[in-house]
C-alpha cells in the first residue's frame, strides 16, 4: 500500500491526518470531518483521488474486448464519455466495480487501487489471441477532486471553464493554477446528490493545483468526510457493501447493468436473475436516532425476524441533532421507504436514496413522528 501522490509531492499536508483508504494512504482529515462534508454539500470541498487506480487499454479490439468483459455498454459508448460496471466471474459473482471511459484511441478503466490486482490479473487471464494491451498507469498519472455548489466557481476561478456536461462525460482542459499552466482531463462526477468534478493529472502538477484551488476557496476534505459522502448520496463501496457473494441485482445500481448489449462474463446468470425476477434482497439506506448498534454486521429485524444486515453507517448532523445514516440489504418484502425496523436494538427507518436537502428534511419530519 503505498502513499497517493499528493501525499508524496504535498510537503504542505503535513498537519493532516493520514490513513488507508481504498489501497492507498492518503489525508483521513484536515479537521473536522463533519465541517469538511458540510463544505461540499453547501461550498466546496477538494480531496485526493490518489486512491484510484488508472489502467489504460489500446489496440484494435479493446473495445470488443471489454464489452465482453463487464456488465455495462462499452460497446455503444461515445468519445468523451464514461459508464459504470462490474466485473463478473461465470458463477456471476463481482470481482470489482470500474468506470471506462472511451478515449478514443483508448480505453481508460478507473477503479480503486485495492482492486487493482484483482481486475489486472481477470484482464490477463481473458486476454488470448485479441489484439488488446493492458498498461496500469497509476504511477504515471493521478487525481483530484472538488464538489459542492460552488465547484464550477472555484474551478473557472483556478483557470478551468467548466461547459455543461453529463455525469461521466469528460474534455481537455488547461489550469492557469495562478500562472502555471497545468493540462488535466476534466470528468463531471455521478454523485446523484452533489455536484462533483475529477482533474486526472500528472503527479508533478497534483500539489500546485491543490494549491491553487485552496488559494480559490476550495476547502481541504479528507477520507472521512469522502465516506459520510457516499453512504449519505447511497454509493456502495465494494469490498464493503459490495461484497462477491451479492448478486448485481442486490446492490440496486441499474446504472452497472445493461440488459441489450449482448454477452459477457457472467452475463446468464445475470439474465435468469432478470427473468425470474428472483432478488429477495436489495440494498437500501436507513436512518436512525443515535448510532448506537448501528455498525457493519448489524442484524436487521422486522418483528421476531431477521430481515438483512447494514455494511456501512456514519453518523451526520441535521437541524435534529446527530442522526446516523446506514447502508445495508433488506428483504424485499419489509423494505419500502418509510418502514420501521430494529438495527441491533436500535429503532430505525428504511429511507430512500440519497439524501438530498429535501429528503433529509423529509427523513428527519419522520423521525420525529416516530419519537413523538
Amino acid at each position: 500500500m503505498g502513499q497517493t501522490a499528493l501525499q508524496i509531492h504535498g510537503e504542505g499536508l503535513s498537519a493532516a491526518a493520514s490513513g488507508e483508504y481504498r489501497g492507498a494512504t492518503t489525508a483521513s482529515r484536515f479537521g473536522d470531518p463533519q465541517t469538511e462534508f458540510e463544505a461540499m454539500r453547501r461550498g466546496c470541498g477538494v480531496y485526493d483521488l490518489g486512491y484510484r487506480a488508472k489502467i489504460s487499454l489500446t489496440g484494435t479490439d479493446r473495445v470488443r474486448w471489454l464489452n465482453g468483459m463487464v456488465t455495462n455498454n462499452i460497446r455503444d459508448l461515445q468519445v468523451g464519455h464514461g459508464a459504470y460496471a462490474f466485473l463478473l466471474n461465470p458463477q456471476g459473482h463481482i470481482l470489482g466495480d470500474l468506470y471506462a471511459y472511451n478515449q478514443g484511441e483508448s480505453i481508460m478503466v478507473d477503479t480503486d487501487r485495492g482492486q487493482a490486482e484483482k481486475i489486472l490479473a481477470t484482464f490477463d487471464h481473458y486476454i488470448i489471441m485479441d489484439d488488446v494491451e493492458v498498461k496500469n498507469l497509476s504511477e504515471e498519472m493521478t487525481a483530484l477532486g472538488i464538489a459542492g455548489p460552488n465547484a464550477r466557481k472555484v474551478l473557472a476561478a483556478a483557470g478551468v471553464q467548466v461547459p455543461e456536461i453529463e455525469p461521466l462525460q469528460t474534455f481537455e482542459a488547461k489550469c492557469t493554477c495562478d500562472c502555471e499552466c497545468v493540462t488535466c482531463t476534466v470528468v463531471r462526477g455521478d454523485d446523484p446528490a452533489i455536484e462533483a468534478y475529477e482533474l486526472w493529472l500528472s503527479p508533478s502538477e497534483v500539489k500546485k493545483t491543490w494549491d491553487a484551488l485552496v488559494h480559490h476557496g476550495a476547502t481541504p476534505v479528507g477520507s472521512e468526510a469522502l465516506d459520510l459522502r457516499r453512504i449519505v448520496s447511497g454509493m456502495p463501496l465494494y469490498g464493503v457493501d459490495i461484497r462477491e457473494r451479492d448478486l448485481p441485482q442486490e446492490t440496486e445500481q441499474a446504472r452497472a447493468l445493461n440488459f441489450n448489449k449482448g454477452c459477457y462474463v457472467g452475463q446468464e446468470i445475470v439474465e435468469r436473475i432478470r427473468s425470474r425476477g428472483a432478488v429477495h434482497r436489495k440494498f437500501s439506506g436507513f436512518l436512525a436516532d443515535t448510532g448506537a448498534g448501528l455498525a457493519p454486521g448489524a442484524k436487521i429485524s422486522a418483528g421476531e425476524k431477521e430481515v438483512g444486515e447494514i455494511t456501512s453507517a456514519a453518523a451526520v448532523r441535521l437541524a435534529q441533532g446527530e442522526k446516523t445514516v446506514a447502508l445495508g440489504y433488506i428483504r424485499r418484502e419489509v423494505g419500502a421507504p418509510g418502514r420501521e425496523v430494529m438495527i441491533g436494538g436500535v429503532k430505525a427507518t428504511v429511507i430512500q436514496l440519497p439524501l438530498n436537502e429535501e429528503s433529509l428534511a423529509r427523513e428527519e419530519s419522520i423521525l420525529k413522528q416516530h419519537s413523538a
